[in-house]
C-alpha cells in the first residue's frame, strides 16, 4: 500500500504565503551576485508532522530589483508551520523569487539536516 499520496506531494505548493517586497536595483546590467542564507530554516513534512531544519541560500544576480530582507524573513518563517517536502520548498522559493525580482539568474539551496539518517541537499536554479 502507499504510504504518500498525491495530496502529500502537493502540500504547501500553493499555499498563500507573505508577499515578498522590493526595491529597485541600483545598478542593472552589472554582473554581481547577492547572496542570502537563512540558517534557522524551519518546515513541517506533510505526511508525519514532524519539523525539517536546514539552511536555505538564495544567490541571484539582479536586474530590476532587489530582495527586501524583512519581507524575505516574514515569507520564510511561514513556512515554520506549513506542510510542504523539502523538494517543494526550494523549487516554490525559487519561484516566488524569480516571479517578484525578475533576475537575470538565481539559485536556490536547501541544506537540510539529517533525519533518520539521511541527509538531503536540494538545488533549483533559474537563468533568463
Amino acid at each position: 500500500m502507499k504510504q504518500y499520496t498525491d495530496d502529500h506531494a502537493a502540500s504547501g505548493v500553493d499555499a498563500p504565503l507573505p508577499e515578498i517586497e522590493t526595491w529597485p536595483n541600483q545598478f542593472p546590467g552589472r554582473d554581481y551576485e547577492i547572496e542570502i542564507s537563512s540558517p534557522e530554516f524551519t518546515s513541517v513534512c506533510p505526511k508525519t508532522g514532524l519539523p525539517d531544519h536546514g539552511t536555505l541560500t538564495v544567490r541571484y544576480v539582479p536586474e530590476g530589483d532587489c530582495l527586501e530582507l524583512k519581507s524575505y524573513k516574514m515569507y520564510l518563517l511561514a513556512y515554520r508551520n506549513l506542510g510542504i517536502f523539502q523538494e517543494n520548498i526550494v523549487n516554490r522559493v525559487l519561484d516566488d523569487i524569480v516571479r517578484v525580482t525578475k533576475p537575470r539568474k538565481a539559485t536556490v539551496l536547501g541544506d537540510f539536516t539529517p533525519r533518520g539518517g539521511i541527509y538531503s541537499k536540494i538545488s533549483a536554479s533559474y537563468e533568463r
